[in-house]
């Protein structure tokens, strides 16, 4: 089965805020000693797809600096493999290199298609948490005849109106799409995974296609009109990790007792590029319960239901609570960290608190995306000794302590 995979990690990720200011979406990490482009990278390789393009556009330097080769996925081959795709000037009078949606990305790349000689597209996000085979899907494909086959899911009819909604008849054929409607009684939502005849994917994108840009909102409720489109349902675990409360929900579901997505699974390993560090170290008066622990990560307080990421010290006499703490990051002595995202490098200096309190007022700059009590702390920012951090406080990348308006911050306020 000659498969060529597209994932599609180049857009900017507003819903993620602080934590795509220096870096791509698919780059975030996840689950401690993960980014979020191992889940997609993994699923190819374990789905015995080995050639796999990843195309790449906003803030691109740190994923490309995980990705590299590809030999942590086994994808540093001298055929097939993976290959970092960049936006480019096709003439020096092109100045339309910018891509302006998932079908712009893809149109961008269409003769790595024609060259590919691949029986068929795989399209893929790099923002999705999940698990998944993509064989049976193709051979579903294959077996229907399809031009175009859409990974779908039931979703409670609260969340309808974040995703594309299909109706499909008995056999899986779609006979309509319904790109975030406001209100519908269609309960079967699109992944964003499709499988592409190559033939059907080039006249897509080119001709009359040439002006949509996106494959949700634009290019798939034309095929469902045009060509056999296709709905292969999907009920494992899978999550958009694009906007911060499901991003920190996702992680913080790794800590339950039987997680509903499981990262010990021998048969379905999720790969990265791992850091050589120390293993964990537990000071004598530590307190740790209900955490994720990652090599290097030391604690000398107390962590309860957090994710210790990489390198990251939780000093003595310092809490960390309900909290994120990525690569490096540092929690003073007699400092509180509570339900908050900690970006890498951070310093949370001594004495500080970190989402105090229990007002739970949405941010005023950025109300759609912190209103649910999460404090995200940017990259590298450097928290002063003794300052109070309310909830839904977001603070920038590389803020200083001299920085910081006041020693108290209140809920809803950024810095």
């Amino acid at each position: 089965m000659n498969v060529l995979a597209m994932i599609l990690a180049g857009g900017a990720a507003p819903g993620l805020h602080v934590l795509t200011a220096h870096r791509a979406e698919a780059a975030v990490p996840f689950g401690g000693k993960y980014r979020i482009i191992d889940f997609p990278l993994s699923n190819c390789v374990n789905s015995n797809i080995t050639n796999v393009a990843v195309l790449t556009q906003y803030m691109p330097r740190s994923l490309n600096e995980h990705i590299r080769a590809g030999k942590p996925w086994d994808l540093d081959r001298a055929e097939g493999g993976v290959r970092l795709l960049q936006p480019y000037q096709s003439s020096a009078e092109d100045r339309g290199a910018w891509q302006r949606g998932s079908a712009d990305a893809v149109r961008f790349n269409l003769d790595v298609v024609r060259e590919s000689g691949a029986d068929y597209i795989l399209i893929l996000a790099g923002n999705h948490i999940y698990k998944m085979n993509y064989e049976p899907m193709i051979e579903f494909h294959k077996h229907r005849k399809a031009d175009v086959t859409i990974a779908v899911r039931a979703v409670p009819a609260h969340q309808t109106h974040r995703f594309g909604m299909i109706a499909a008849d008995a056999d899986g054929r779609i006979s309509r799409f319904e790109e975030k409607p406001r209100r519908t009684r269609l309960t079967l939502a699109s992944m964003g995974i499709y499988v592409f005849s190559p033939a059907a994917l080039i006249d897509a994108l080119s001709g009359p296609g040439e002006k949509m840009r996106h494959l949700g909102g634009e290019v798939i409720p034309r095929l469902v009109r045009r060509k056999r489109v296709y709905a292969y349902e999907f009920e494992g675990y899978w999550t958009n990790v694009g906007a911060v409360p499901a991003y920190y929900e996702a992680n913080m579901g790794l800590l339950a007792e039987i997680p509903a997505l499981d990262l010990d699974d021998p048969r379905w390993v999720i790969h990265t590029r791992s850091e050589q560090r120390p293993p964990v170290l537990l000071g004598p008066d530590a307190q740790v319960n209900g955490n994720l622990l990652c090599d290097g990560a030391r604690v000398m307080g107390r962590a309860l239901r957090s994710i210790i990421g990489p390198g990251a010290y939780v000093h003595e006499g310092a809490e960390v609570i309900d909290s994120i703490l990525m690569n490096d990051a540092v929690i003073a002595p007699a400092a509180r960290v509570e339900r908050a995202i900690i970006d890498k490098e951070v310093l949370v200096g001594e004495g500080a608190r970190v989402g105090y309190g229990h007002d739970n007022a949405p941010n005023k700059d950025l109300p759609d995306i912190l209103n649910t009590g999460i404090t995200l702390v940017g990259k590298r920012a450097r928290i002063p000794a003794g300052a109070t951090l309310g909830r839904n406080v977001v603070v920038g990348v590389d803020v200083r302590e001299d920085q910081f308006p006041a020693l108290e911050i209140p809920s809803g306020c950024s810095v």
